[in-house]
């Protein structure tokens, strides 16, 4: 017995040193290196409005790395690089908490190395590289933000103000690293210019989107689904940086890792934002793009889909989709796991319309049919056997370019829902 435990005890002092050494070779690595050495500005996004200009650019994991010398993507945090040029004849002042209102401070940032002598040196150079609150007239200031980590597109804002005015910057900047689905979809090729018809008449066009199918089908186009409660008119950009404004998250495409992520989020219980979701079909092919939001965790969470469909109205894209919230997981046999749904799915077309809305990115709406009225005593199913029910109404949102109160949005009457 007691050569076995003389035989262990080294390996395990072994073992506990090289974990030691290795935490401290994560924590103590700070490195700062110029913002020039490293190009992930090349990937930066201006705005300019009223004598403001402002850049923006994020590092992705790499780059951060190179940047700092510590990993502070394995921490969940992400820098933000924003640069302010004040050609206004006032000092301007920069809100930070505007960017992330739980972002990390330059200190906090350095307490992650060790060591008295490299947290000071990382005190010193994080503080000097970070963004002055204050822009004098003529000036120009940049430095970095500390934000909480996000994958994609990283969507935030820039608030700046003096005694005259306020300006209100919000920005989407590509952060490269998740494979999003729609990334792989060449939007340009999905129709040839004569499938596609364009409508400038209301009453063509209701009737246009009432002919569509009901539902979503599987992959054989044999089995009805989901009902297709959405219609978007706007142009794809605007429609993109309206999601993700209202707190939408891209979707992962379907991988090891990725599987690995969802089943890990899945036994645990966390909150895997990007989780790959099933494919529906539509005009013979699966979604265009999947977004959804999550609540508490992978098992609550809201899903929407959206397809691109051969039509325009008044020169603005059309795109048709189906919502609906998960609020729990169940066993089948098909598919082993899959999520609940909520059967008022009414009430989910609703919540898009609200979310939209109170982010400013609604421009006016109104409703069609085309689903069919179902009872809530008489459901229908989806794809893996969960029931729903409806007023058999689609709601059609505009989408605008620029940011629209509540007060300004306006409700058009084609139908009143029951």
């Amino acid at each position: 017995m007691m050569s076995v435990a003389l035989s262990i005890r080294p390996t395990m002092y072994l073992v506990a040193a090289l974990i030691l050494a290795g935490l401290a070779g994560c924590a103590s690595g700070f490195d700062f290196k110029p913002v020039e050495s490293v190009p992930f500005r090349d990937r930066a996004v201006t705005q300019i409005e009223e004598g403001i200009r402002v850049t923006a650019a994020v590092p992705d994991k790499k780059e951060t790395r190179e940047l700092f010398g510590l990993s502070l993507y394995k921490k969940r945090v992400q820098p933000v690089w924003i640069e302010i040029e004040n050609n206004t004849d006032q000092p301007v002042g920069f809100l930070p908490i505007s960017v992330d209102a739980d972002y990390h401070t330059p200190l906090e940032i350095a307490s992650l190395t060790r060591g008295e002598k490299k947290r000071q040196e990382a005190e010193q150079e994080l503080f000097r590289n970070s963004v002055n609150m204050w822009i004098t007239p003529g000036a120009t200031r940049s430095g970095f933000i500390f934000t909480n980590a996000d994958e994609g597109t990283k969507a935030f804002n820039v608030d700046l103000f003096n005694d005259e005015q306020n300006w209100a910057f919000t920005f989407f900047v590509p952060v490269p690293g998740l494979a999003v689905d729609h990334y792989d979809v060449d939007f340009h090729a999905i129709y040839a210019e004569e499938e596609v018809t364009h409508f400038t008449d209301a009453e063509a066009f209701i009737a246009a989107l009432e002919e569509l199918p009901c539902c979503v089908v599987d992959s054989k186009g044999e089995n009805t689904g989901d009902p297709l409660n959405i219609a978007i008119i706007g142009e794809p950009q605007d429609i993109y940086y309206a999601v993700i404004r209202a707190g939408w998250d891209e979707t992962e495409t379907v991988t090891a890792a990725s599987g690995w992520k969802t089943a890990a989020s899945f036994f645990t219980g966390g909150a895997y934002r990007y989780s790959p979701v099933s494919s529906l079909y539509l005009f013979g092919r699966k979604q265009d793009v999947a977004l959804q939001r999550i609540r508490e965790n992978i098992h609550e969470r809201n899903h929407f889909r959206l397809w691109l469909a051969p039509m325009t109205f008044k020169g603005q894209t059309v795109w048709i989709g189906q919502i609906s919230r998960d609020n729990g997981v169940r066993f089948t046999r098909k598919t082993i796991t899959t999520h609940k749904i909520d059967p008022d799915v009414d009430e989910t077309r609703e919540f898009l319309v609200e979310n939209l809305a109170y982010n400013q990115v609604l421009e006016k709406f109104a409703y069609v049919g085309g689903v069919g009225e179902t009872p809530m005593d008489q459901p229908r199913g989806n794809l893996t056997g969960d029931p729903w029910f409806t007023d058999g109404m689609r709601v059609v949102l505009w989408i605008p370019s620029d940011l629209t109160t509540l007060d300004d949005i306006e409700y058009v009457n084609w139908i009143t829902p029951r």
